[in-house]
């Protein structure tokens, strides 16, 4: 069902030209359908900022349970903005204090850039805490992305991430190894999910911490667990809301910082994401830049529209059948007209009767 235009974020006309149904409030106020309140807690920075924003409204827009999606955007104040982006949350998201009194059914956490290699020592820390304290009393299910799911394993399961010696970043290959959670119902047992990441929560320190892994990877390990209960927290250690182009900007930036002195030694490729042809247009563009800071020349223009129209997108439908499932699951769960965690005769421990 659709994702309601609530208000004037620009992201609901650009989903709407690109075909994802859209409602204006007076059209959804006409029929008679449930609604889900979901928020979106988006820690990413300015330049990430409203691209992730749109990832995560097309994956709910996506979505078949039967409700009508309201998605509340906030984000810290602590987190520092440049004007154009300040001006931007102050237009278009809300005040964590609104969206605590006017409730949630879902959260969804994302990730965020560091400092320093220690979490605590961030400045969205403990406000983030804050959020994730009031969200557990309060919203039936949170949904952390990434770093998120790092920070939620430290400051709820002492649990730390540990330092990569070499970036985790590709795309990868994953397997469903719990078959029986709804979360994973009718999807592919096999399926890529991007992932970009100096860090990783190990499946050991997942098992330790009394959480249910549902999806791994031999190569990168886990990406979808889930809290005890099997619902109030969902993990992402990968990025399945990404963009077919998303790895492609990423690399884009890090040739960047190389040919501006801002990174030691030309990036590698991000596995299992370009092809042949691909990999050999951008050694050949490698060359010239090469050849253009020896000579102390500017570097050449970045070859991204003759990348970016041969790559592959292999995992966007199972992250959309991933989140179609999670805000069945809470839909199922949830009064729709009351801002409870959950129903009246559930289990609070185990709401899905499956552990």
């Amino acid at each position: 069902m659709p994702l309601v235009a609530h208000n004037k974020l620009p992201t609901f006309e650009r989903l709407r030209d690109e075909g994802t149904s859209v409602l204006p409030p007076n059209r959804a106020s006409q029929q008679d359908i449930r609604e889900l309140h979901i928020g979106l807690l988006n820690m990413m920075p300015d330049a990430a900022l409203a691209a992730t924003e749109r990832q995560f409204f097309r994956l709910i827009g996506e979505s078949n349970p039967i409700a009508q999606f309201y998605v509340h955007p906030f984000t810290l104040p602590e987190l520092e903005r440049s004007p154009d982006a300040q001006a931007y949350v102050d237009e278009f998201y809300e005040p964590f204090d609104r969206v605590k009194a006017e409730g949630l059914d879902a959260l969804i956490v994302t990730g965020a850039n560091v400092t320093g290699p220690e979490l605590a020592n961030q400045p969205f820390w403990q406000p983030l805490i804050g959020v994730i304290d009031w969200a557990m009393d309060n919203v039936t299910s949170t949904l952390c992305s990434c770093l998120a799911t790092h920070a939620m394993l430290q400051f709820r399961y002492d649990q730390h991430r540990i330092a990569q010696p070499d970036k985790i970043w590709g795309v990868f290959p994953h397997r469903v190894v719990d078959q029986k959670h709804p979360l994973v119902n009718d999807v592919n047992t096999r399926f890529d999910v991007p992932h970009s990441r100096w860090n990783a929560i190990t499946r050991e320190q997942f098992d330790v911490a009394g959480l249910h892994v549902l999806v791994e990877s031999d190569q990168v390990g886990v990406h979808l667990a889930t809290s005890a209960d099997g619902l109030r927290v969902v993990f992402f250690q990968g990025h399945p809301e990404y963009d077919t182009i998303s790895l492609l900007k990423e690399y884009k930036r890090e040739v960047g910082l190389y040919a501006g002195g801002q990174r030691d030694g030309y990036p590698p490729f991000p596995e299992h994401y370009f092809h042949i042809r691909e990999k050999a247009l951008l050694n050949e563009y490698r060359s010239r830049v090469d050849a253009a800071l020896a000579a102390n020349r500017p570097p050449p223009e970045f070859p991204e529209r003759l990348i970016s129209a041969r790559l592959d997108n292999t995992w966007h439908d199972t992250a959309e059948a991933v989140v179609s499932n999670w805000l069945g699951v809470v839909y199922q769960v949830t009064h729709s007209d009351r801002r409870i965690p959950f129903m009246e005769g559930v289990n609070p421990d185990n709401p899905l009767g499956l552990y």
